[in-house]
């Protein structure tokens, strides 16, 4: 695991995966900005992480990429599967919320909505 200059682990295994100690971010959080090219700097304002703690992130990563890589696509094949259940389960539900009629003292705010959403398409296309 890394280590500080005190010699303190700052990223250790948990039940979740890698994990920046003393917080609940994992190394696979900090590997999503990565992916999409965030700088570090901001990486660390995002995940509100101290220097000591991204640097160690970073470096972990880095030492590591293979190993890392191979536990975030399985993460992310984890994320999906976990979405499409849910996905799955409230399809019904969420269609028989839709179907129920409007209540008579909301009919205004139902017709300002649907005519925002029709605007909202026309712009789209």
């Amino acid at each position: 695991m890394a280590l500080s200059a005190n010699n303190r682990t700052l990223i250790v295994r948990t039940e979740r995966g890698l994990t920046i100690a003393g917080t609940r971010i994992s190394l696979y959080d900090v590997l999503d900005f990565l992916k999409i090219h965030y700088p570090p700097k901001l990486i660390r304002d995002k995940l509100n992480l101290t220097d000591a703690q991204i640097e160690a992130a970073l470096s972990y990563i880095e030492a590591n990429r293979s190993t890392i890589e191979i536990e975030y696509q399985q993460v992310l094949h984890t994320r999906e599967e976990i979405y499409q259940y849910w996905q799955e389960r409230n399809r019904d539900r969420l269609a028989k919320i839709a179907s129920m009629p409007h209540k008579p003292d909301q009919e205004a705010l139902w017709k300002k909505l649907e005519e925002q959403k029709a605007r909202r398409i026309a712009n789209q296309t």
